[in-house]
C-alpha cells in the first residue's frame, strides 16, 4: 500500500512551500486535486505497474480540505498509511504575511484591491478560516506552527521527521522541552506542566547548566514527587501508544515544560528519550527554550 501525505492548513501558513520540500525528499507531490480524484489518483499510484510509495497531496481550499475528510476514512479503512500534516500559524503572523506579499485572501469575495483591504478585514477572514478548518486540524497527525519559522526552519522541520522512512516505529514520537515563559508550544498533542518540582535555578551552582547535565539531572529526577510523577507518566504513555497506533495516528508530539525551559523541563525529556530507546523507539529531541552557547 501507498504511503499518502496530506498537507492542509490555513492560507499563507506555507502549505506550498512545504510541498516543495516533501518534493525534495524524493515523494511525488500532486497539488491542488480535486478531491473526487484523490482515492482514484491513491490506487493508481499503489499499483504495481507505476508504483509510487510516497504520494503527497497538497490540499487546497477550505472546501477541498473539508470534502477530505470523508475521503481519508475511505483510504485509511482500505489499508494506505496516510498522515495528515497541518500547517498553523497565529493570525498576526498571517495578517504580516498577506501585507508583505499583497495578496488577498481566498475568502475574500470582494472585487477591493488589496491596497484598500485594512488589516481588521483580514484579521477576521483567518479566524472565518481558521474556525471553518477546525474538523481538518483536529484529525491531523501533525500540526506545524509556522509562526516563528523560516522557510529553511520549516524545511529542516520537515526533513526530520519524513526523510527517515527506513525507521520501523509504528509511531514517531517527538519530545519538547519548553519554558510557560516564552509560551506554550502550539503545534504538540500531549502537554505536562513539571513546574510542580522544586526549581534548580535557586541553586547558585546549578542555574548556569541546564537539564542534561547530570548534577541537574539527579537534582530533579531524584526527588521523589519526579519519581512518582514520572511513573504514572509512563503507565499512561504505555496504555496510549498502541490506542494511538491502532487509531492510525502516526505522529505524537509530547511537550514538558517548566518556568524557564532550562532545567526541569530538559531533564524530564532527556529521561523520557531513554525510556523511549529502551522500548526501540527513537524519539526526536528539541530543547526549545534551552541556551544555546
Amino acid at each position: 500500500m501507498t504511503d499518502v501525505l496530506v498537507i492542509a492548513g490555513l492560507s499563507g501558513a506555507g502549505r506550498s512551500q512545504a510541498a516543495d520540500d516533501i518534493e525534495d525528499l524524493g515523494w511525488f507531490v500532486i497539488d491542488n486535486l480535486p478531491t473526487s480524484l484523490v482515492e482514484k489518483v491513491v490506487e493508481l499510484a499503489s499499483s504495481p505497474l507505476d508504483p509510487h510509495s510516497q504520494l503527497c497531496l497538497v490540499v487546497g481550499n477550505v472546501s477541498q480540505q473539508s470534502d477530505m475528510l470523508e475521503v481519508l476514512r475511505n483510504l485509511r479503512s482500505n489499508g494506505h498509511r496516510v498522515t495528515v500534516l497541518f500547517l498553523d500559524s497565529s493570525t498576526s503572523e498571517l495578517v504580516k504575511r498577506y501585507g508583505a506579499s499583497r495578496r488577498r485572501h481566498p475568502l475574500d469575495k470582494e472585487n477591493a484591491s488589496p491596497d484598500s483591504v485594512q488589516s481588521v478585514g483580514i484579521a477576521a477572514l483567518i479566524e472565518k478560516e481558521r474556525a471553518l478548518l477546525e474538523p481538518v486540524k483536529a484529525v491531523a497527525d501533525l500540526v506545524i506552527d509556522t509562526s516563528a519559522l523560516t522557510v529553511h526552519q520549516l524545511k529542516a522541520k520537515l526533513v526530520e521527521i519524513f526523510s527517515d522512512k527506513g525507521s520501523t516505529d509504528a509511531i514517531q514520537v517527538g519530545l519538547v522541552s519548553f519554558g510557560f515563559k516564552q509560551g506554550l508550544p502550539l503545534d504538540v498533542d500531549l502537554v505536562f506542566d513539571v513546574r510542580f518540582l522544586p526549581n534548580p535555578y535557586w541553586d547558585e551552582t546549578l542555574r548556569p547548566l541546564t537539564g542534561i547535565d547530570a548534577s541537574v539531572s539527579t537534582y530533579v529526577l531524584g526527588n521523589p514527587i519526579a519519581e512518582q510523577f514520572l511513573s504514572h507518566l509512563e503507565g499512561m504513555l504505555e496504555l496510549l501508544l498502541p490506542a494511538y497506533v491502532a487509531e492510525g495516528k502516526s505522529y505524537l508530539s509530547i511537550a514538558i515544560g517548566c518556568t524557564g525551559g532550562q532545567h526541569r523541563s530538559v531533564a524530564m525529556v532527556e529521561h523520557l528519550s531513554h525510556w523511549f530507546m529502551e522500548r526501540s523507539m527513537h524519539p526526536r529531541v528539541t530543547h526549545r527554550d534551552m541556551p544555546r552557547h
